[in-house]
């Protein structure tokens, strides 16, 4: 695993990997990838956040919270939130792309920034 793989919380290491894995053993969740997106705050910090497959009629964010809360440590906590996708993006041999999710998420960032999405 790269370095560049590892989200950087307070000082401390959260492997997506161990999260990913965390996620799946969920009956409900059929595929996840997890990387990690800046605070808001600006403190540098980068705050785990979830990709998800599975159905949104049966398992809500907050339940998605909640698994990992009772099975990971507080700073391994997905405070970068949850996002339903309908495929994670994968290499043919099925490595994450995590740079697409990354890139996905500073769309997202800079159209809640009051980029051109937030004014449509």
């Amino acid at each position: 695993m790269s370095s560049q793989e590892l989200i950087k919380y307070k000082g401390l290491q959260v492997a997506p990997a161990e999260l990913e894995a965390l996620l799946l053993a969920h009956p409900l969740i059929a595929d996840a990838a997890v990387i990690g997106v800046p605070d808001p705050d600006g403190s540098g910090n980068e705050l785990p956040r979830a990709y998800v497959v599975a159905d949104r009629a049966k398992i809500d964010e907050a339940a998605i919270k909640d698994h990992v809360k009772k099975n990971a440590a507080h700073y391994k906590q997905l405070r970068g939130g949850v996002t339903w996708l309908d495929v994670i993006p994968k290499t043919a041999s099925g490595k994450i792309l995590r740079r697409d999710l990354r890139e996905m998420a500073r769309r997202e960032r800079e159209a809640g920034a009051g980029g051109p999405k937030a004014m449509l």
